[in-house]
This record gives structure tokens, sequence and C-alpha cells, in this order.
């Protein structure tokens, strides 16, 4: 077993750990693997041990790692969900359409209105996520708090599209009380735009990464995106 396997498990059970300390399922929080700039024999071995789910900010960087993938795992490549983690150019979204599974970035209304013009018939509705700049954070992308139900009740029109919930990435702070309230005002959102828009699907909340993983499942996530603490740290 490699490096990348034992922290895969230790991050797998250390989600376990927190769900239960706060009265919830394991089941109920995802692990999304963030592979970006990590190779394609590191997305192999955690997949071998039954990892699904993969996150990539460089578009064009993880459609070469799904093809590597797939060659390198023929018979469990239809099983891997690939997710979007990173901001999506209008010259990209074709791209986004074609390959990738979820989107978690979603928050400008021509950026869908593409993704849905170009997402092939062919493969199920693209999974997306609202982006939501929670904290007013200047270097952040997202759309505004009071402006996610307008935008939400135009993405939930647009065919082959299916809106899932919202993400965030707010600030780091130290004081893990400040990312916990942070995250909380993330789930009252997720739950009051989930009301207006009548959407039981509207579910699925994008939040916490290596670092605030325990307050983000605390609060509420239903996806934790973890990539330093799984592959190590970056270059």
């Amino acid at each position: 077993m490699n490096v990348w396997q034992q922290q895969w498990q230790v991050v797998r059970q250390r989600i376990t750990e927190l769900a239960q300390q706060h009265g919830r399922e394991a089941a109920e929080v995802q692990l999304l693997a963030v592979s970006k700039t990590f190779p394609a024999s590191a997305v192999v071995a955690v997949a071998q041990l039954g990892q699904r789910d993969f996150g990539e900010n460089y578009i064009q960087e993880g459609i070469e790692k799904m093809a590597q993938v797939a060659e390198r795992l023929p018979q469990l490549s239809s099983e891997l969900r690939w997710h979007c983690i990173g901001p999506i150019q209008s010259n990209k979204t074709r791209l986004v359409a074609e390959h990738f599974d979820w989107v978690h970035t979603l928050d400008r209304l021509k950026i869908a209105q593409r993704l849905s013009e170009q997402r092939p018939a062919h493969l199920p509705d693209l999974q997306v996520l609202l982006q939501v700049n929670l904290d007013g954070g200047p270097n952040k992308s997202g759309v505004a708090p009071s402006e996610v139900l307008a935008l939400a009740q135009a993405v939930q029109a647009l065919p082959r599209l299916c809106l899932r919930g919202l993400m965030s990435i707010p600030e780091p702070y130290d004081d893990p009380h400040v990312m916990l309230d942070l995250h909380r005002q993330l789930h009252q959102l997720r739950v009051d735009v989930g009301q207006s828009l009548r959407a039981p699907m509207f579910n699925q909340l994008s939040m916490g990464m290596s670092a605030d993983m325990a307050s983000a499942i605390e609060a509420g996530s239903t996806w934790v995106r973890v990539g330093t603490a799984i592959f190590g740290s970056r270059s």
C-alpha cells in the first residue's frame, strides 16, 4: 500500500468519526478527492481502494487525466465521477459539458446557458452547484448570497442541467468558530433557497477542505473537498 492509499484511509476514517461525533451518518458526507496537479497514478491508487469522485481545477489537465486513468483502469473508469471545481471561462464550457459529471463553481447565468446548450444529449444531466462568495472575499469567485435565489431559479429552468445545491470557499480564518459560522450560513442559505425552489434535489453542500473539514461537517456539508491530506503538498 502506498502513501496516497494510506492517507486516503486516514481521511475516510476521520470523516466517519466527525460525522458520528455530530450525530450524522458517515454516508451523508462524501469525499471529493482533489487530484489537481497530481498524476494519474495518484487517482489510480485511491480509486483501487474505492474512491470514485475526483475534483479537478484545471479543465484541460483534468481531461487529459481522465483519459490516462481510463487507459489504466478500464474496468473502473465508467464508475468514476469527475467534478470541475475550478473557474470556468466561456471558451472552456464545451469541454466541461462534454467530459465532467459535476460542476461546483457555477456563478454566472451565461456559463450555465452554455453548459446547458453544449451538454451532449447522450450523457446524463450535468449536476451543478452554485458557488457563493459567502464572506465577500475580494479575490474569491461566486455569486453574492442576496443573488443566489434569482440565479438558482434561472438555472433550474435550463435543460440538461440538474441544480443540486451550493458551494463555497471562504477566506481562511485561524479561528475555527468563524469558519463554523460561515459554513452554517451556507447551510441555512441552502435550506432557504431549496424551500423557495420547491426542489428536493437541491440538497447538496460542497464546503470544507483539508484545513476546515471538521467545521464543515459539523455545519452539514455533504461534499468535503480534500487534496493535501490525501495526496500531499503541491509544489
